[in-house]
């Protein structure tokens, strides 16, 4: 800390900027549309669309979720970034190129731009769909225990789950328990077969 910062600490006047906000749900969802607009004006490949059209799905399913992941988190952080400068600068690079070069002349290990820029948005999907297993795994692990529960409470799926409708023992007039109802043995299923004479 400086002098100037520390005068301005002791005075009150706080003269130093404060960071921006991140991004919130409007400027992300605007940003992946601003991104479609950019590939209908680009003419982009069937290709391109159907790649970025997954990672758009992706980061849009994740958005309400997003909270879950910690705004301030490094997943949070790549979703965020992804939508608003990795995907549009990925996809802005290529459509800046013209089309008939990007799409046949080979640049990186023989392969041309347009496959560079499918292993990117692949690239980008992968990531988003991990960043969306994240996002939802503690309402995943909330189903599993909540089945856990009801598993203990009605009885395993395997066995079909068995309900206890018995009245429970009351106390007799000896003391003890009185006998609980008897069994009822489950009706027969029917079924068309039963019906025939």
């Amino acid at each position: 800390m400086g002098l100037r910062e520390w005068l301005a600490a002791r005075s009150g006047d706080a003269s130093s900027p404060a960071a921006p906000a991140p991004p919130g749900d409007a400027e992300i969802v605007g940003a992946l549309d601003r991104l479609a607009t950019m590939l209908d004006e680009g003419h982009a490949p069937a290709l391109v669309r159907a790649r970025v059209t997954r990672v758009d799905r992706l980061i849009r399913a994740i958005l309400p979720r997003l909270p879950d992941l910690g705004v301030g988190s490094a997943d949070g952080y790549a979703v965020v970034a992804t939508a608003t400068d990795y995907l549009p600068g990925t996809v802005g690079g290529y459509l800046r190129l013209p089309r008939a070069w990007a799409d046949t002349r080979p640049i990186e290990n023989g392969r041309s731009a347009l496959l560079v820029l499918v292993d990117q948005l692949d690239l980008l999907a992968a990531t988003m769909e991990r960043m969306l297993d994240a996002a939802v795994h503690a309402d995943a692990q909330a189903l599993v225990a909540h089945g856990l529960f009801l598993e203990s409470r009605f009885g395993a799926p395997a066995a079909g789950g068995a309900l206890d409708l018995r009245a429970p023992a009351t106390p007799g007039a000896a003391g003890g328990t009185a006998d609980p109802a008897p069994d009822v043995p489950p009706a027969a299923p029917r079924t068309v077969l039963d019906l025939e004479p």
